[in-house]
């Protein structure tokens, strides 16, 4: 590590515990948490163990308490795949070409051609 000239040490022990810092996967938060819910242990003694604050983990366990809740109400948003969202957007071309086609015929017998001096008489602009 390269240290700068006039860094202070707050900033130097700062720089290198964003460098150091643990990232946890969702598989490992959830290990702890349910650990913590069986009291096998206390919650200070698991975090300890485990190496994270406790307010990391009363984090952790409120959102996987609320993701469980949304979950259980079938509340939960699912994520679509590129495959199906390509499929979707033909769907939906499809539609609108489907819509389009007989509201296309019924201005052109109508003889609306989209000008406003068809459109509407009472409002053509002054001549």
């Amino acid at each position: 590590m390269i240290e700068k000239k006039g860094a202070s040490s707050e900033a130097i022990i700062r720089d290198i515990k964003r460098k150091t810092r643990r990232k946890f996967t969702a598989e490992e938060k959830i290990r702890i948490v349910l650990e913590g819910m069986r009291g096998e242990a206390s919650i200070n003694g698991l975090c300890r163990k485990e190496g994270i604050h406790p307010t990391m983990y009363y984090k952790w366990s409120k959102a996987f308490l609320e993701a469980s809740k949304r979950q259980l109400n079938g509340d939960t948003i699912r994520e679509v795949g590129s495959d199906e969202v390509k499929e979707l957007r033909r769907e939906n071309d499809s539609l609108k070409m489907l819509v389009a086609e007989p509201t296309r015929l019924e201005l052109a017998t109508s003889g609306v051609t989209g000008r406003r001096s068809n459109l509407a008489p009472s409002i053509r602009p002054f001549s």
